[in-house]
Formats: C-alpha cells, sequence, structure tokens
C-alpha cells in the first residue's frame, strides 16, 4: 500500500514567502542600477569599463559561484548557505551604497554576488524540499519564477522611486533589511535540508568551475569590446581548457560536484539553452532602453520607472498565466510563441530615432518584456523537475547560472555593441559614452553644446537599433530550439515524460 504524498501546510507556505523575498531582491539588484547609471557616471566619474563591470559584475561572480555554492548547499546544508549568503549580501550592499569610488563600488557588487550566488540555489532547492506533493511543488516553483520575474521588473522601478528623492546609493540599501528578515525568519519557517550520501565538497572542482566560467566571461566581453584581441583569445582558450579539464573530472568522480549526466537529458539542456538566449537578448537591450529613456529622451528616473511599470505588471501577468496554458499546450509552443513575440519586440526598437523616438521604443518594449514571460515561468519547472531530487541543488544552481550569466552576458555583449556603434558615429576626440559626452556639451557655447549633445544621443540610438537587430536574432533561435528540444514534453497535467524516468533511475 502506497503513502500519500504529505502536503504542506501553513509553515512551509510562510517559509515560502521567507524565501522568495530575497529571490525577488536578488534579481532587482541587477537591474535596479540601470537608471542609476547616468547618476554613478557623473558622481563617481568611471571610465567606459569600469562603467560596464559596474553593471555586470555582481551577474559575473553570481553565476561563476552558483554551481559550486548549489552542490556545497547539498552537502553541508542549503539553509545554512542561504543564511551565509545573506549576511554577506546585506553586508556588501551597504557598502556599495556608500562607495567613494568606482574602484570600491565594483568590489563591493563582486561581494554582493558571493552573496547572491549563495542565496539563490538555496532558495529554490529548498522549496523542492519544502513542498513534496506534486502539484504544490508546481505552484511553489510557479510562484518563485514569477518572483524572478517581478525582481527583473520592478528594479528600475524602484529605481526611479528612491533616485527621485536620494542618491544612488540608497537603491542598493534595499538589501539590508530584506536578507534582515532571511536572516530572523528564516531559521524559524525553513527546514534545513541536507542530501544523503552527499559526501565531502570536491574543492578542486570548486575551483575548477570558476576557472571555467569567469575567464568565459571575460573573454566574450573582451571579444566584444575590442575585437579579436590577444586577451580574449587567451581568457576564451583556458575557458575551454578548463571547461574540459572539469568536464573530465566530474564524470571520474563518484559524488561529483555537477552531474554531467543531467546535459544528455533533452528537457534538461534545451530548456537551459531557450533561456540562456532569451537572458542575452533581453539583458543588454533592457540596459540601453533604460539609458535612452533619461539620456536621449530626458525623462527623469521616476518618469522612467513609471513608463516601464505597465511592461512589469503585463510581465507578471503573462507569467502567471503561462503555467496555466501550459496545462494544455505543449510548453514548448508556449515558449515558442512568446519567444517570437519579444522578437517583434526587438525588431520594433530597430526602427527607434533619437528625436521623437520615445513612442516607438515604449511599444516595442511592451511587445517584447511579457514575450519573455513563458520562458521564465516554465524553463524552471522543466530544468528541476528533469532532475532527481537529491541533485536539485545542483540543477537549481545551472539554471540560476543560465539565467544570470545570460543577463551579464547582454550586458557585456549588446551593452559593448552598442559603445562600439556609438564611438563609429562620434567625431574623433569626443567622449566614448554618452552620459560623458551630455556632460562636456553643457559646459561649451550653446550651439555647438546642442550640436554635440544631438550627435551624441543619434549615436546612442543607433547603437541601440543595432543592439536591437542582434537580440532578436537570438530570440528566434530561442523559438527554434525549444520547438526542436522541448517539443516531447507534454502539457503538464498529462503524464510525466520518459526521459524524466530515464534520468531518474540513471539510466
Amino acid at each position: 500500500m502506497s503513502v500519500p504524498t504529505p502536503r504542506a501546510g501553513a509553515r512551509q507556505w510562510l517559509g515560502l514567502a521567507v524565501l522568495l523575498l530575497p529571490t525577488v531582491l536578488l534579481f532587482l539588484a541587477m537591474t535596479v542600477l540601470f537608471l542609476a547609471t547616468p547618476h554613478i557616471a557623473a558622481d563617481l566619474r568611471p571610465s567606459s569599463a569600469e562603467l560596464l563591470w559596474i553593471n555586470d559584475i555582481y551577474g559575473f561572480m553570481m553565476a561563476g559561484l552558483l554551481v559550486a555554492m548549489g552542490t556545497v548547499g547539498d552537502r553541508i546544508g542549503r539553509r545554512k548557505v542561504l543564511l551565509f549568503g545573506a549576511a554577506a549580501f546585506g553586508v556588501a550592499s551597504a557598502a556599495a551604497a556608500f562607495a567613494p569610488g568606482a574602484e570600491l563600488l565594483i568590489a563591493a557588487r563582486a561581494v554582493m554576488g558571493i552573496g547572491a550566488a549563495a542565496v539563490m540555489p538555496s532558495t529554490l532547492s529548498l522549496i523542492s524540499n519544502m513542498f513534496r506533493d506534486d502539484r504544490q511543488r508546481a505552484s511553489a516553483i510557479g510562484m518563485w519564477a514569477a518572483s524572478v520575474s517581478v525582481g527583473v521588473a520592478v528594479g528600475p522601478l524602484v529605481g526611479g522611486l528612491l533616485l527621485e528623492s536620494y542618491w544612488w546609493g540608497a537603491a542598493l540599501l534595499a538589501g539590508v533589511p530584506v536578507m534582515a528578515v532571511v536572516l530572523i525568519a528564516a531559521p524559524a519557517l525553513v527546514p534545513e535540508y541536507r542530501a544523503p550520501r552527499a559526501g565531502r565538497a570536491d574543492v578542486p572542482s570548486v575551483l575548477l568551475s570558476m576557472a571555467t566560467l569567469l575567464p568565459i566571461v571575460y573573454g566574450v566581453k573582451e571579444l566584444a569590446k575590442a575585437g579579436l584581441s590577444a586577451a580574449a583569445l587567451v581568457s576564451l582558450v583556458a575557458g575551454l581548457v578548463f571547461a574540459t579539464v572539469f568536464a573530465r573530472r566530474q564524470l571520474r568522480l563518484d559524488n561529483p560536484l555537477l552531474d554531467m549526466r543531467l546535459f544528455a537529458n533533452r528537457t534538461f539542456s534545451g530548456a537551459l539553452g531557450v533561456f540562456l538566449l532569451s537572458a542575452i537578448a533581453l539583458g543588454g537591450v533592457y540596459l540601453l532602453f533604460t539609458q535612452y529613456l533619461q539620456l536621449v529622451a530626458q525623462l527623469s528616473p521616476l518618469q522612467a520607472g513609471l513608463w516601464i511599470l505597465p511592461a512589469a505588471l503585463a510581465l507578471v501577468a503573462v507569467s502567471t498565466l503561462s503555467p496555466m496554458i501550459a496545462r494544455r499546450v505543449r510548453p514548448a509552443y508556449v515558449v515558442a510563441a512568446g519567444a517570437l513575440l519579444s522578437a517583434l519586440g526587438y525588431l520594433v526598437l530597430t526602427q527607434v530615432g533619437s528625436v521623437s523616438g520615445l513612442p516607438l521604443l515604449i511599444t516595442g518594449f511592451y511587445i517584447l518584456y511579457p514575450g519573455i514571460a513563458p520562458t521564465m515561468a516554465l524553463t524552471t519547472n522543466l530544468v528541476i523537475g528533469a532532475a532527481p531530487p537529491e541533485k536539485a541543488g545542483a540543477a537549481s544552481a545551472v539554471n540560476t547560472t543560465a539565467s544570470d550569466l545570460g543577463v551579464s552576458l547582454g550586458i557585456a555583449l549588446l551593452g559593448t555593441i552598442g559603445t562600439v556603434v556609438y564611438r563609429s558615429e562620434m567625431p574623433a576626440g569626443s567622449a566614448d559614452t554618452i552620459s560623458g559626452a551630455l556632460a562636456a556639451a553643457s559646459d561649451l557655447p550653446s550651439a555647438e553644446g546642442a550640436a554635440l549633445a544631438e550627435a551624441a544621443r543619434a549615436a546612442f540610438t543607433s547603437g541601440l537599433n543595432v543592439a536591437g537587430a542582434v537580440a532578436a536574432v537570438l530570440t528566434v533561435g530561442a523559438a527554434v530550439l525549444a520547438v526542436t528540444l522541448l517539443r516531447r514534453v507534454p502539457p503538464t497535467a498529462a503524464p510525466a515524460p520518459v526521459e524524466r524516468e530515464e534520468v531518474l533511475t540513471g539510466a
């Protein structure tokens, strides 16, 4: 006689609320500085490279450590790692808010990324442990995915509201009270979990995972910024060499840091690929979009945040509806339809001009932003559902790595593409960022200053146009990948696919 699966009660749902708080915060932290970037540029006077690192070092550090932190959580306790990450993130948030220079701000954002790497896989893997009933677990993971959408969506709005009344550092201080709540409430509401017979963490594998991800990310950044350079090639080759060594080591270990067999599952690898492509497209365009609102359309931070709000609400609504649709329609088709909608929005952005271009810009963004919601809402459940329960920490870490690395790569790749286009259209000797050019224009006589400002806004808009075209290609690729690799996954109301059973049994 089978024993019924225990259903979660009030304590588990309250614990879920505690876990969703840092989830919203950590993704908010990836976008909250988008609107603050011009203010940071004016206050700290960073170089163009430093300005990019201020935005993307957080995501790079987070992505570089997620796999290690997720597996360490499985082995020493997921709640322990969660609390460590919450403390590190809170302290680093306060340090970043009061950073007197670009170098210290970058360092503090890096520590925030380390804390986020500890928190993110812990939240998702703890949810999979707290909710044993399939329906409840699906609902809880859906809420987790929606909280990611909320964090990405409200970051610019929160930043705009704070920047309207305070200095740019206020946008970073939100991490302090949220993580304080986690440190107080999690021990009472969230049970500890440690995978049985997990073994000790393999330190060489941890170091190899970092040696793989960080050089690859740096190499892509350098390749996009400076073209085919020695630094970019050396970094990429080094990352690929370490990736080969890492994979071979994992295949030899009885208790690997990351079970490479997971990637043989079409659902697991396909869902990750779709989300990675979509995140790259959104991450880069989102940064350029928010800068256009302030530097080209000349809106205040609060006005820019309010323009984003309707799209944010649509994103949350579509994120909520997507799992319901996927109960009757195959997830592959729901995800592909959303990706194609996003591609249409990106194509609209290729037609935006620097003069009176705001209505077209907003129209494109309102089309593309909700389009990514099915990917955000459905791929996480596909990834976690394709992995065995004892590997939930590693699976959730890989899932979040794809998300964070994708956004960070988008900022680095598309942001740098925008910068390259901008520089190619500006006169020699001009500032290498639009914020620098506008600052220089304000010091010139009115006619000369107006001409320089107009040229800078036109050059920046050209960079946005090119980035929109690249993003459209990426999201079409995501749609094709979804239909190709995920088409066999049935609607969620149907029985589980055979492929998942093969992974669970280790076949």
